[in-house]
């Protein structure tokens, strides 16, 4: 059996970087590590940490195909940030013009969570801790 130690970086494909540079960055507050242009793939890399870890991937390509998202697509259904409080994470978002779905409380745990998207679409979740 593999040994796995973390999961190391999470790779998301934008189709406007410098909107999903903003949303990843000043919405949701992850520390641009690294950013790389290569102009022979008209792509923009960007390397994004939380607290200082590296987790996201931020990547553009020219005319990247649609992925879809809902309702439930196979594949990754979303990725999920822990805070500390939900209600108030979910303000800060809706302040700054986001969209956010209700706060519902997972069955199982009793914690509280809610769904917003990426400016592409890609499925968030804030889930307390």
């Amino acid at each position: 059996m593999i040994q796995l130690k973390s999961i190391h970086h999470i790779a998301v494909i934008c189709t406007d970087y410098p909107v999903s540079r903003r949303f990843y960055t000043q919405v949701l507050g992850l520390t641009l590590q690294q950013e790389i242009y290569r102009a022979e793939r008209d792509s923009y890399k960007a390397d994004l940490a939380l607290n200082g870890q590296y987790i996201i991937e931020l990547f553009s390509f020219p005319n990247v195909p649609a992925r879809l998202s809902f309702p439930e697509a196979a594949g990754l259904r979303h990725l999920a940030f822990e805070v500390e409080d939900v209600a108030a994470a979910r303000q800060e978002l809706i302040n700054q013009n986001v969209e956010v779905q209700e706060i519902r409380v997972d069955e199982h745990t009793g914690k509280r969570f809610c769904f917003f998207s990426d400016p592409d679409g890609l499925p968030l979740e804030l889930y307390e801790r």
